[in-house]
This record gives C-alpha cells, structure tokens and sequence, in this order.
C-alpha cells in the first residue's frame, strides 16, 4: 500500500467539502472522464488542448498528478491531507476507485470516496515526514526515509520510529519540489503557539492591534465573561469602532457557544464590533454566522493570526520579536 498526498487547493478552500463529504476530488478544469486516456502520454496530449495556454512543462505536472489519481492510486492506500485551517493533517483511507460525475458541478467532476479516520497535530512527526507533506504538488506519493511505516506507527498509538540512517541517494534531499512558503509558515506557527500558549496568545493578538493604531486593554488571565481584550483607535482609544476581542488558544475548532459569548460581551461592554480569534479554527455552527455577521463579527484562525503578525512584524515589541526572530528571505518564484 502507498501513502498519498492530497491537497484541497492552494489556500484550503476545498478542505471543508473533503472532509464532509468524505472524498478527495481532483479539481482540474478537465471536463472529461480521464480515466479513458491509458497511459500518461495520451492524458497530457488530451490536457494540452485545455491548457493551450500553459506551458507544455507545467502541464505535464498537472497531468502526470491527474493520471496518479485515475490510475495509480488504489483501494485501502493511506492519503494525508494538510490542513490549512488547523495545525493538523488529516488522515484517511481511499474506499473507491476513480469516479467521474459530468453532472456534478465545476471543479467536482474527478473524486474518490476517502474514509478519514484520524486528524493529528503537525508537531507530532518528524521534520523530514512534515517537509514531504509540504510538498508543491497537490497529488503525489510520500515515501522517503520509510514514511508508510512511521505514518502507520504514529496512527496506531505506537512509540514514534526513528528516522532511518541511510546514505541512499533516494533519502537525500528532503527540500527538492517542497512548498518552501507553507513549510515556512507552519514552522512560525508552531513556534508561536508553543511559546505563547494560553494566555500568551492574547498579548500577540493585542501587539498585532495596537501595530493596526489601537489602543487595548487586556483583561488579567483567569475568567473573562466573553472578552479578552478591549480595543479602540485614536490616541487614547476613545475613537470607533470599539471593538471586544475573545481569544482561544485551544487547538480545539470553537463552537457557537463561543461565538455568542463574544455577542453578549460587545452588548455589555457598548462595542460595536467584535473579533473572535481561536487557533484551532471554527466549527461549521460558526462559520454559518459569517455573512449574517459580517458588519458586526471577523473571525481569526491561526493563518489569519500569522498573516497578520508578519504584515506588522516589524512594528511588534521588541520581545515578542525576540521570542519569534524572523528574517525576510526572497526565493524564486517557480509557479
């Protein structure tokens, strides 16, 4: 059996339908059963016709990864997908062959049904494993340095395997083809939650306010009645909107129960606004309220969280900075 790496598009924005409808989908803009092309030759020449634009490398790339998913995946392989809403991956087991539905609506036409069994937090594997699940390609294999047998160690509840000492040119060169930006972006998240867990998490989320031109007050660590931190522009803070900030730094999705806290803390405390930050991401109960709260509500998962710590890095105090030392680097672009 293989381990598959699946990716739920560039910014996540298929991870909720993955997991609810428990598939994988190949969300191309092919529109045809690629199952009917046998070899990888002929799914790039028929690709080439969509793509006329494209480079002919570039399209190769996406058509070997659409052939994998037609063709070479099979029934009970293990496949991991990357979360970009929590700091987990994961894991399920395919059920299915490849589906084709011409009915079904653009980009959902290619699937396979995924049993997900587990979701597990990123900081539990090694970084060679976390450097190939940060692989630039949305389909491909995860293999190196006896990755199936770790996974499954991991999985099971099992002591963690040691990484394999080998010389073997194919253990080598853990960098090549991985998303350098995104494997960048989970190791400063994992830096920031396991230095400011808990409260700690508050004093980031006001550091980022107060970097935006607000003025904040942080309530003292203990229970809070909905409201973590109070903010407000203007040089003494008495300028709108005032704002009431709830923060979670629980690894766990938050509910609505948690959503309407915050609601009743902005009624008390006269805000007009309110911000709910929960790094561990929120639950389908909260993320419904977003458009009939959008004038009133912004929600802050852990992306947003960094995001906005490395937008205004360069105005944070000197501590937090200290804490989480960071530099700019400037890569090709390769995409």
């Amino acid at each position: 059996m293989t381990v598959w790496l699946c990716r739920a598009g560039q910014r996540g924005e298929y991870e909720t339908r993955f997991l609810e409808e428990k598939r994988i989908y190949r969300t191309t803009e092919i529109p045809w059963d690629m199952s009917e092309c046998p070899d990888r030759e002929s799914l790039l020449a028929e690709a080439l016709k969509v793509f006329p634009d494209q480079k002919t490398e570039t399209v190769r790339n996406w058509a070997y990864q659409d052939f994998a998913f037609t063709h070479i995946m099979q029934v009970d392989d293990l496949v991991v997908l990357p979360s970009k809403i929590k700091p987990v991956y994961y894991f399920g087991t395919i059920r299915t062959e490849y589906n084709y539905d011409k009915n079904a609506e653009e980009p959902y036409w290619h699937y396979r049904k995924v049993d997900w069994t587990k979701e597990v937090k990123k900081s539990e594997f090694d970084q060679d494993l976390r450097y190939s699940f940060g692989a630039a390609q949305t389909i491909c294999k995860i293999w190196k340095n006896d990755a199936e047998n770790r996974i499954r160690a991991i999985l099971a509840g099992k002591v963690k395997p040691l990484v394999p000492d080998t010389d073997d040119e194919e253990f080598e060169d853990y960098g090549q083809g991985i998303d350098l930006e995104q494997s960048a972006f989970d190791e400063i998240g994992e830096l920031l939650i396991k230095k400011f867990k808990g409260h700690g998490l508050t004093s980031i989320v006001a550091a980022i306010l107060e970097a935006k031109g607000f003025k904040t007050y942080i309530s003292p660590p203990g229970p809070d009645q909905g409201v973590d931190i109070l903010a407000a522009p203007g040089s003494l803070g008495f300028d709108h909107p005032r704002i009431c900030v709830q923060v979670k730094s629980g690894e766990d999705a938050v509910g609505s129960n948690v959503h309407d806290q915050l609601i009743g803390a902005m009624n008390n405390h006269k805000a007009e606004c309110g911000l709910l930050v929960s790094w561990g991401g929120f639950k389908n109960s909260v993320l419904s309220k977003t458009a009939s709260h959008f004038f009133a509500i912004r929600l802050w998962d852990h992306r947003d969280v960094i995001n906005e710590l490395l937008k205004h890095y360069e105005d944070l105090p000197e501590g937090i900075r200290e804490i989480v030392p960071l530099k700019k680097i400037w890569i090709i672009d390769k995409q």
